[in-house]
């Protein structure tokens, strides 16, 4: 088998675990200090300061664009296989040129960012593997420096970058892996891109792996690290499986229902349950963040199911190895899987097999125009990334309390000195994943309302800060409640984001230029007509007409001319009938949407 050539450099040595790895270096002692909090955050100040967080939030619905997805998409496909013991020198096959072209990646955003976001390897060995021995096996990372210097909190958005077929070490056979895991590297990717321009407390490390298909290498690697150096990390995002929309012959359970089911509103959060750890209340938080803070500001919301397991039945992925070191964790996959990964003779699905590609080209005219991955899917998911990273790189700390079990039912005591305005209490019953009750409170103590005598409860935490960020939940508690207590009033989540008041600078500038107009006829069976007002075209960008069905699925992509006046774009619907929406875009920025009826 082929394995990476030495390292030409001398590195700084981290340590190493007993599960294989040695050798743990980073590429860059600046990016070593930076994760380890030994810098100046003043080296890294934007010139214009972007830190509020309702205005970041507004901005990544427009900014985070399903092109910019596909294009990276596009180019992992080039590669043949990303498989983790392949080719290290080729430009153009295996993990080597992969990698190369993920660390440019990063490099490139940095250029476009005043240099603020430091890319770098994260090296490491690998000894007796699945796959035998690894050496200079690298993680790619681009690492947003924070401004806080003091506690030094690090957030990780993860996805892992190889790929395999059914032989978990055939390193030469065709292994695309799109939505295994392109998918998820080109979310962290984007959202290195879109999220380098702002200023955060904490420091973001977007962060892709390798030997996740042989034991989770790279994750295993950089969770010692991180322990190993004593970082404050404040959550791990991992994104494994994250842009495909339809199910499979064979789905690893808690998944899909039947063979080919569609389901492009729904996205999985996979979770530890462990009662001394902070891991199923971190799921929770993150759908509190997206519910309270954009579910209503998107055209399209998504549900979060959190679940009631760790990861899919007899699946494992890159979130597990910082969970076994304590560290808060989830886990994003798309709520349909394409196949259980485990290829035998009757195996039809496409997961863990060469068949893992991007789409087809169903009318033979040499380009894919029938894709599995759901481009605008992945952004939505992308955008739940952002969302999570963005509140608890600019929030609070999680605050500790004592759950005291008095005659008059639980009390929550507040005991961290905290400048925090406001708390909230999840609670919820023996069963289930998600919380049953949330409520709201001020001061220090609050009895939980709705127990019933001799009721178990687990109760949790978090608090907001002036901002109305909310904090992480706390780890659990468990108690036996002997009071009957009356019902009280359920947090109604008050504090969304206006996003009608932040607009873009980029939005602001296109809708001066461009107006759609009400398409004609609507409502239509087969055929209508969209109209583009076009006013100035000085400083044309990329401007067209995207449709989609009710669940945001993309129907049809139609051109724009670049001529001043009423540029008319005819629309022949092939699909089935029902309520459609047409958007304008340009330049990848969304300007206006409006409905479709099709009879």
């Amino acid at each position: 088998m082929r394995v990476s050539l030495p390292l030409a450099i001398v590195f700084l040595f981290f340590g190493f675990t007993s599960f294989g790895q040695t050798n743990i270096q980073v590429s860059n002692s600046e990016v070593h200090n930076i994760l380890t909090g030994n810098y100046s955050p003043s080296q890294y100040q934007a010139a214009q300061v972007l830190d509020e967080h309702d205005q970041i939030l507004c901005e990544l619905r427009n900014l985070i664009s399903p092109d910019s997805l596909k294009s990276y998409l596009l180019d992992m496909d080039r590669f043949h296989t990303r498989h983790t013991y392949s080719d290290t020198v080729s430009q153009d096959s295996g993990i080597g040129g992969a990698r190369r072209w993920a660390l440019q990646k990063f490099k490139s955003i940095s250029s476009r960012n005043e240099n603020r976001l430091r890319p770098a390897y994260l090296s490491f060995d690998w000894l007796g593997g699945s796959c035998g021995d690894g050496f200079g096996l690298k993680n790619i990372m681009g690492v947003l420096p924070g401004r806080d210097s003091i506690n030094k909190p690090v957030i990780i958005i993860e996805a892992h970058l190889d790929s395999r077929c059914d032989q978990g070490c055939d390193i030469v056979c065709e292994a695309k892996g799109m939505e295994d895991n392109a998918s998820g590297s080109a979310l962290v990717l984007e959202l290195a891109r879109v999220m380098s321009r702002y200023t955060f407390d904490a420091t973001i490390v977007f962060m892709l792996t390798v030997g996740e298909e042989q034991g989770l290498l790279g994750a295993h690697a950089m969770a010692q690290y991180c322990e190993d150096n004593s970082i404050n990390l404040k959550a791990v995002q991992n994104n494994d499986v994250i842009g495909g929309v339809i199910c499979g012959t064979r789905s690893s359970p808690p998944s899909c229902p039947v063979e080919g089911d569609i389901d492009s509103l729904n996205v999985r959060l996979f979770s530890s349950a462990a009662l001394n750890g902070p891991y199923r209340t971190f799921a929770r938080t993150i759908k509190i963040f997206y519910e309270e803070k954009m579910n209503g500001q998107l055209r399209f919301p998504m549900s979060i199911n959190v679940m009631n397991s760790e990861d899919r039945g007899g699946r494992g992925g890159d979130h597990i190895p910082f969970r076994e070191r304590g560290f808060r964790n989830v886990r994003f996959s798309s709520a349909n899987e394409h196949g259980d990964g485990a290829p035998d003779s009757s195996y039809t699905d496409r997961q863990h097999t060469s068949d893992d590609i991007l789409g087809v080209d169903t009318d033979g005219d040499l380009e894919v125009d029938s894709f599995y991955v759901d481009f605008n899917y992945l952004a939505r998911n992308t955008i739940i990334n952002g969302v999570t990273a963005t509140l608890l790189a600019l929030g609070p700390e999680t605050p500790t309390f004592i759950l005291h079990d008095e005659p008059t039912g639980l009390r929550v005591e507040i005991t961290s000195q905290t400048l925090l305005s406001e708390f909230r209490v999840g609670v919820r019953g023996i069963s289930g994943a998600d919380f049953d009750e949330v409520y709201r409170f001020t001061g220090t103590s609050f009895v939980i309302p709705n127990q019933q005598a001799n009721g178990t409860y687990f109760v949790s935490v978090a608090g907001l800060d002036d901002y109305k960020i909310m904090s992480p939940f706390s780890t659990e508690q468990r108690k036996i409640s002997d009071a009957n207590t009356p019902p009280g009033t359920v947090d109604d989540f008050p504090y969304a984001v206006n996003c009608n008041l932040v607009d873009l600078p980029e939005y602001q500038k296109s809708i001066s230029v461009l107006e759609l107009l009400d398409a004609s006829p609507n409502p239509f069976t087969k055929e209508t007509v969209f109209t583009v007002v076009v006013k100035d075209l000085s400083e044309w960008e990329d401007t067209y007409i995207v449709v989609v069905d009710n669940s945001g699925k993309e129907i049809k992509r139609l051109t724009v001319k670049a001529q001043i006046g009423n540029q008319k774009v005819n629309y022949q619907h092939r699909g089935r009938a029902g309520i459609h929406y047409y958007s304008l875009f340009r330049g990848g920025v969304l300007l206006d949407s409006k409905k479709l009826i099709i009879h």
